[in-house]
């Protein structure tokens, strides 16, 4: 049972520094950060890079985990994107876990559009990630690669010296629908979900826990479908966006990991908090849940 959390980008560094070396002392396993252009109603409030913030959250810590929750080809090349991953991983020393998802609407889908381009349909998107998540895992694990897709070309693209980690970083894909089920299996070190946001607002606990056990039903169907068994497999529940509200009391945290850690998940993501918005949070509460709820849980 891991505990995490997702640290948001948009703290100035000499605030942000603290941020994340508070993380590493609470104990948890990895700090995460979004990888966005904006999100939301972040979007007109200080916003930093995902990757120059993770380098520099990995030169001011020492063995916490650092990663993101979600890169997508939204607006990420697998080239580019591969060439920061094993140069953070460099200066990280191996600490890297890379979230990558389909992507979604919002500003990552808009800000790179022409005039008059429409953003990409579900489908699209689907489409993409299908054939960038595994030019990804090929650029990552070998010093040369040549690709000429459908979407994406590589010309002689150098990765030396490669990642710290071996055979590459590890790859916690975010996936509910079969084809990023499919790609969770085959590539995916973890499976990374939200739960049922059609639950978010309208729904109840309980209807959430079986929305949950649904997905980890059909995680394991895609993954008898490309021939692994995916009891292996990390599954990480980013926390947030489902009717539950753990971070009111050490107790109800406690419950609510117990109930999920049962379903079969290994690891729980918890948002930094930040007031007045979505992830407002009693600090003390949530300092709490950090360092006393995994040891109540045996």
């Amino acid at each position: 049972m891991r505990l995490s959390t997702v640290i948001l980008p948009i703290h100035r560094w000499a605030e942000g520094r603290k941020v994340w070396r508070r993380a590493e002392e609470l104990g948890f396993h990895t700090a995460y950060t979004y990888d966005h252009l904006s999100w939301r109603s972040f979007r007109d409030q200080p916003w930093f890079g995902a990757v120059p913030t993770l380098t520099a959250a990995a030169a001011a810590t020492e063995s916490i985990r650092i990663g993101t929750l979600v890169t997508s080809p939204n607006f990420r090349h697998p080239v580019t994107l591969a060439k920061d991953l094993i140069s953070l991983d460099d200066v990280s020393g191996g600490r890297v876990t890379l979230g990558i998802g389909a992507g979604g609407n919002g500003f990552d889908a808009t800000t790179l559009l022409r005039r008059g381009e429409e953003p990409w349909t579900p489908r699209e998107r689907a489409d993409h990630f299908d054939e960038f998540v595994p030019l990804l895992d090929q650029l990552l694990r070998e010093p040369s690669v040549t690709h000429e897709g459908r979407f994406y070309t590589a010309n002689e693209a150098r990765n030396i010296p490669g990642c710290v980690q071996r055979p590459r970083l590890p790859f916690a894909v975010a996936a509910t629908g079969p084809r990023g089920l499919k790609l969770a299996a085959r590539y995916g070190q973890a499976w990374v979900t939200t739960g049922d946001p059609k639950l978010y607002e309208a729904g109840t606990p309980e209807q959430s826990v079986a929305a949950l056990r649904g997905q980890i039903s059909r995680l394991g169907e895609a993954g008898e479908a490309v021939g692994r068994d995916v009891s292996d497999l990390d599954k990480v529940l980013l926390t947030g966006f489902t009717p539950d509200r753990p971070l009111q009391s050490l107790d109800a945290f406690v419950d609510f990991a117990g109930t999920h850690f049962a379903l079969g998940f290994t690891e729980i993501v918890l948002h930094w908090p930040i007031p007045d918005s979505d992830f407002a949070a009693d600090g003390a509460v949530f300092e709490r849940i950090a360092t006393e709820a995994l040891s109540q849980l045996g």
